[in-house]
């Protein structure tokens, strides 16, 4: 760092320029009383040392103060608060940006810390009170129908409520698996393991798993899936084919279709998930990867939020790209593309 250069060297000239005045001084004053006794010459030599010692000692303290001890104790009342969890800290750096020494370098890191920090603990709050709410619901649902169960002799009746708390408690389960998979790749270094695998055989497998679903909606699926041979992590990849395929499923209507199709373009294996479906308006575009975000609350009841920001951090994990391209009433487009 060149500032840091600058300083070093200054700080030797200083040293030198105080050794030599004093030395300087010390001759100058042994010239006006050299003709004296050795007594006399000798006291004088003390007294100047002395005083240009003290004068230049007092003159440090008071550097030392300013340039050292005040931002130094800025710094540490400032790590102390964080540490105590106030990240609102805000540091004023001396210098102007390109002239930073080493305490405006410090102040100007802590300061991106604690911005990153306050990020962080929004979203911790957040995340705490979305997931409150979606665990919430269906273990109302579980308790109500408990309840319902145990006081009903009808048998039909009490097989549409067995059949309902099935339904919670995978939707229970669902979210919590999510909820732990999503902490997994975000709090963890995650060593992926890659090895080689054929992407079309890995997709075939993830759309035979929805077939009955498929069956059920009467949805038309069209496949188009090239012999591809590619390098990844075919585990971490299944928890976005299967999330991709279940939200096609999920927002077309009975009788639409589903595409999904494979390709080498580019240097990329690009994978194309699409749906003839209700596709997305565009602010819900802006927020379709954020956790417990859903734009169409007609199928909230149907998922937790977490499937896409699942995706979103995989791909992220694995080195891809994924976008999105929606038109309302028309249907939705992802592409995924793994290098």
């Amino acid at each position: 760092m060149k500032t840091s250069k600058l300083k070093q060297f200054l700080g030797y000239l200083l040293f030198f320029l105080t050794t030599a005045f004093i030395v300087t001084a010390s001759f100058i004053t042994y010239e006006i009383v050299k003709r004296q006794s050795p007594q006399i010459i000798s006291i004088a030599l003390i007294i100047t040392i002395f005083e240009i010692s003290a004068v230049l000692t007092i003159a440090d303290v008071i550097r030392r103060k300013i340039m050292i001890e005040r931002p130094l104790k800025e710094i540490l009342d400032a790590t102390e608060k964080i540490a105590l969890g106030d990240f609102s800290v805000k540091l004023k750096v001396r210098h102007k940006y390109g002239s930073y020494d080493e305490y405006d370098l410090i102040k100007e890191y802590l300061n991106i810390m604690t911005a990153e920090l306050s990020k962080n603990e929004v979203l911790k709050s957040d995340f705490i009170s979305n997931v409150s709410h979606e665990i919430k619901t269906p273990v109302a649902v579980i308790k109500n129908y408990s309840v319902l169960l145990e006081k009903e002799n009808d048998p039909e009746k009490r097989a549409q409520y067995r059949r309902e708390l099935v339904h919670a408690s995978n939707r229970l389960s669902s979210l919590v698996g999510n909820i732990l998979k999503l902490n997994k790749l975000e709090n963890q270094e995650l060593l992926v393991e890659k090895k080689a695998f054929r992407l079309d055989e890995a997709l075939t497998n993830a759309i035979l798993a929805f077939e009955s679903e498929l069956d059920k909606k009467e949805i038309n699926l069209e496949c188009e899936l090239d012999e591809m041979t590619i390098v990844s992590s075919e585990s971490h990849l299944e928890i976005v084919w299967n999330n991709l395929i279940s939200n096609a499923i999920k927002f077309t209507e009975n009788g639409g279709t589903v595409r999904v199709r494979s390709r080498f373009e580019d240097g990329y294996a690009t994978v194309e998930v699409s749906d003839t479906g209700c596709g997305i308006d565009a602010e819900t575009g802006k927020h379709i990867f954020d956790k417990f975000y859903q734009g169409d609350t007609s199928h909230s009841g149907e998922g937790n939020g977490l499937g896409l920001a699942l995706v979103k951090r995989v791909i992220d994990t694995l080195g891809g790209e994924i976008s999105v391209k929606s038109e309302v009433g028309k249907g939705t487009t992802f592409t995924v593309r793994i290098k």
